[in-house]
């Protein structure tokens, strides 16, 4: 089931933040981003791209694929691979507690879960906020999009269509 308290919050804090910058955003590019926990890092994803945010269910181990992916879930009579970003990420493992929740996205309809350790909040950033990635990454996947800044702290925005991409 839909955990639907925990995405009232979340737009609730939108709206709210949306009430104050209306009257800046005439000339500014708002991007608008689902931002979550994995290990001790914050990341977000572009909210358009967040079917749903659930509550853990069962789901079912599929053999022959990678070892972030956890296997398969059915949602509401579609069946959805399940991904551990914290094996991903190479975040060591830990056990689900009450904020684990499964963040459900899709992209040109590829579909996913993926296992969040807390959901945090509706970000609203503008786009000159949003560094991009460093060239010294040399990341293989290109799972990472830029580095949001907000204050003091650091949000690492993720690219849902290369997440998406099945290798396995």
């Amino acid at each position: 089931m839909m955990d639907n308290k925990a995405l009232k919050d979340v737009f609730a804090k939108q709206q709210k933040q949306n009430v104050g910058e209306e009257l800046h955003s005439d000339s500014e590019h708002i991007v608008q981003l689902i931002g979550f926990v994995v290990g001790t890092e914050e990341f977000a994803v572009p909210i358009l791209n967040v079917k749903e945010i659930i509550k853990p269910i069962d789901f079912t181990r599929v053999p022959g694929t990678p070892n972030y992916v956890m296997g398969v879930f059915n949602l509401r009579g579609n069946v959805y691979p399940l991904i551990n970003l914290r094996m991903k990420f190479g975040i060591p493992q830990t056990k689900q507690d009450k904020d684990t929740r499964y963040l459900v996205v899709n992209h040109n309809d590829e579909i996913a879960g993926f296992v969040i350790d807390k959901l945090t909040e509706a970000i609203r950033i503008d786009e000159n906020q949003i560094d991009p990635i460093p060239d010294t990454f040399n990341e293989q996947e290109n799972l990472l999009y830029g580095i949001a800044k907000q204050g003091d702290r650091l949000t690492t925005i993720l690219r849902v269509d290369n997440l998406l991409k099945r290798t396995f």
